[in-house]
């Protein structure tokens, strides 16, 4: 169980470990300087759950992923050469990249068990929700 544990735990690493990648790219497009801190903000949620979820790993005697997976339609567009991306364009896609965060962590909740599962519900599930939220509250002003 503890292996299963720690395969979907580094499921949800991966993808955060990307997600800080994917806002990393974003804020180095972002020139409005209204957008910048929010978006970081984001980021730096995503990079407190990578810590959470490393320190979760080890404590079950895994090893933590160390690479990201692929996360959101951001980074496909700066892998197919979108040299210009529009801070619209941008933040639609991170915002993309939460709803699939946000879906990974209710689709995969009860792959995990004991204080793991109670982990994911009490922690990332809800941290995730107020990051994916803060960042559709983002796009919403700039409509």
């Amino acid at each position: 169980m503890a292996h299963n544990d720690v395969e979907t735990l580094n499921s949800f690493l991966r993808g955060e470990i990307s997600a800080v990648e994917t806002y990393r790219q974003a804020i180095g497009r972002i020139s409005d300087e209204k957008l910048r801190p929010q978006l970081e903000a984001c980021q730096r949620d995503h990079e407190e759950r990578v810590t959470a979820i490393r320190e979760r790993i080890e404590k079950l005697g895994g090893e933590p992923a160390e690479g990201s997976g692929l996360w959101g339609a951001f980074a496909k567009l700066v892998e197919g050469g979108a040299a210009l991306v529009g801070e619209k364009a941008a933040i639609q896609a991170l915002e993309e990249g939460e709803d699939h965060g946000l879906a990974d962590y209710q689709r995969d909740v009860d792959q995990v068990h004991g204080d793991a599962r109670r982990f994911v519900r009490m922690e990332l599930l809800p941290k995730q929700k107020r990051t994916h939220e803060r960042l559709s509250k983002l796009k919403r002003t700039l409509h």
